[in-house]
C-alpha cells in the first residue's frame, strides 16, 4: 500500500527536501547544501543519498513509496529532461533517468515555479480549485499555470514564465533574460525598490521611505500601511502594471483563481488592494470575477508540489 512520497526543491544555495504522506501531510522536512562544483554534477547524487538515508533512518519499505518529485530552477520537458539550468551550472541533464537509477524509485521532474504552483493548488492558497495562475514576486517574478489540476509546461518547458512578458517600452536596462521591459523589472522586489528610488529622487516630498538607507519592497509596503503618499504612488504603479499583465494572462487561460506568492506577498492583503482593481478594469468581462488569494505554503510550496507530481 502506497503511504509516502518525497518532494525535492532544488535551489541555488540549498536543496529543500520533504517526506510527505499521500494525503498531503508534511511529515518531515530538511535541507542539504546545493553543491555547484564540477558543473553541479554532485547535486542529484546528493539528493539520492539523502533520500536513501531517510528511507533507512525511518525503516521505510520502498514498496510503500510512490516516488520522488523534484523541482528544478530551469526549463524541464515532459520526459524530465533539462536542456540547461544556468543557476545550477548544468547543461543537458536527464533528471528523471539519473535520479531514478540512483534511488530505485519512480521520479517526476518539473520547473520549480510550476511545481510550487502545484503545491499551492494542492495544499495552499489555491486549494479547492483546478484552474490557477500562480505569481511569485521575489528577487525576480516567477509563475506557474495549472489547468485541470495539471501543470502547463509548454513545448519548451517555458509555460508560466510570466515574469518575462513584455510590459514596458521605456525601460532601457536589460532584464536578466537579456530582453528589455519585462514584468520582472517592474513587479519583482527588485523592481519595486528601483521604482521607489526613482520616485524619491524625482521630488522632495516627505516620505517614511526616506529614513531608510536601503529601500526595499518591504520598506514600501510598510510605509503604505502608514498612509505614506509616495509609497502609495509606488504601490499604485506596481499594481497597475501587474494587474494589467494578469488581465492579459487571464484572457488566455481563464483561471478560477490567481495566487500571489513570493517574498513580496508577505506584505499581506494590502498587496492585493493595488493589483485587483487594475485587473478588473482591464480584463475581459468573463474573467472579471476571477478570485485572488495570497500563497500560504511559503518556502515549502515546492516540496508539496514536487510530491504531488508523483501522486
Amino acid at each position: 500500500m502506497i503511504k509516502y512520497c518525497f518532494g525535492i526543491d532544488v535551489g541555488g544555495t540549498t536543496v529543500k527536501c520533504g517526506l510527505l504522506s499521500v494525503e498531503g501531510e508534511l511529515l518531515e522536512s530538511w535541507e542539504i547544501p546545493t553543491r555547484m562544483e564540477e558543473n553541479g554534477s554532485h547535486i542529484l547524487p546528493d539528493v539520492a543519498e539523502t533520500i536513501l538515508q531517510k528511507i533507512a533512518q525511518k525503516n521505510l519499505d520502498k514498496a510503500e513509496i510512490a516516488g520522488v518529485g523534484i523541482g528544478i530552477p530551469g526549463p524541464v520537458n515532459d520526459a524530465g529532461e533539462v536542456p540547461v539550468a544556468v543557476n545550477l551550472h548544468w547543461g543537458y541533464v536527464n533528471v528523471v533517468k539519473e535520479l531514478g537509477e540512483l534511488t530505485g524509485l519512480m521520479v517526476k521532474a518539473g520547473n520549480d515555479a510550476n511545481v510550487a504552483a502545484l503545491g499551492e493548488l494542492w495544499q495552499g492558497g489555491g486549494a479547492g480549485y483546478q484552474d490557477m495562475i500562480m505569481v511569485t514576486l521575489g528577487t525576480g517574478v516567477g509563475g506557474g499555470i495549472i489547468l485541470g489540476g495539471k501543470i502547463v509546461a509548454g513545448a519548451h518547458g517555458a509555460g508560466g514564465e510570466i515574469g518575462h512578458a513584455h510590459v514596458s517600452d521605456t525601460i532601457t536596462e536589460a532584464c536578466n533574460c537579456g530582453n528589455h521591459g519585462c514584468l520582472e523589472q517592474v513587479a519583482s522586489a527588485t523592481g519595486i525598490a528601483n521604482l521607489a528610488r526613482q520616485i524619491l529622487d524625482s521630488c522632495d516630498e516627505p516620505s517614511l521611505m526616506r529614513g531608510h538607507k536601503f529601500v526595499s519592497a518591504k520598506t514600501v509596503f510598510d510605509a503604505v500601511k502608514e498612509g505614506d503618499a509616495l509609497a502609495i504612488r509606488v504601490a499604485e504603479e506596481f499594481g497597475d502594471c501587474l494587474g494589467k499583465a494578469l488581465a492579459v494572462f487571464a484572457v488566455v487561460v481563464d483561471p478560477q483563481i490567481i495566487v500571489i506568492g513570493g517574498g513580496v506577498s508577505k506584505a499581506g492583503p494590502v498587496l492585493l488592494d493595488y493589483i485587483v482593481e487594475p485587473f478588473k478594469k482591464n480584463t475581459f468581462s468573463a474573467c472579471r470575477n476571477t478570485e485572488f488569494a495570497l500563497a500560504k505554503l511559503g518556502n515549502d510550496a515546492g516540496i508539496y508540489g514536487a510530491a504531488k507530481m508523483v501522486l
